[in-house]
């Protein structure tokens, strides 16, 4: 698998690619399971709608549960801008959801304000290096709740 280098994804959307594609390819040809930095937490396969191009897009996600909750965290590392998947989900919240051998349709919603802040803080208790990349940047990193349909 290609080194994971967050500073470098911040800014350098080909090494990032290069990156998930790897992820992917061992996601699938693992069951689901993907090891290095994320061999003790859950990937998952986000599939969405392109908000602009209508494409189809794929990308990998470390997805939390938190209080019976799918969650994933729009960080980037703590880039000064979201990564392209959040704006898809802001435009069509409908999307496909791979997890271990599972696949199903769900829907992305953000949560916002102070329920947001206490996911926030709730997520970073379990995985820390996620206020690690909210002290990089300015921006609010979103978070998504992943609704079963």
């Amino acid at each position: 698998m290609s080194h994971f280098d967050p500073v470098k994804f911040m800014t350098d959307d080909e090494a990032l690619k290069a990156f998930n594609e790897d992820v992917l390819r061992e996601f699938r040809a693992n069951d689901g399971k993907v090891g290095g930095v994320f061999e003790h937490v859950d990937v998952g396969i986000l599939t969405t709608v392109g908000a602009v191009s209508g494409r189809r897009r794929v990308t990998p996600l470390v997805c939390l549960r938190v209080d019976d909750r799918m969650l994933v965290i729009g960080s980037r590392g703590g880039a000064p801008d979201d990564p392209a998947w959040v704006r898809n989900v802001r435009a069509n919240p409908l999307a496909e959801l791979d997890i271990g051998t599972e696949s199903y349709r769900v829907t992305v919603h953000e949560v916002v304000d102070a329920e947001r802040d206490e996911l926030f803080d709730q997520v970073v208790a379990v995985a820390p290096v996620f206020g690690d990349y909210q002290s990089k940047t300015s921006r609010v990193i979103p978070v998504f709740e992943l609704r079963r349909l």
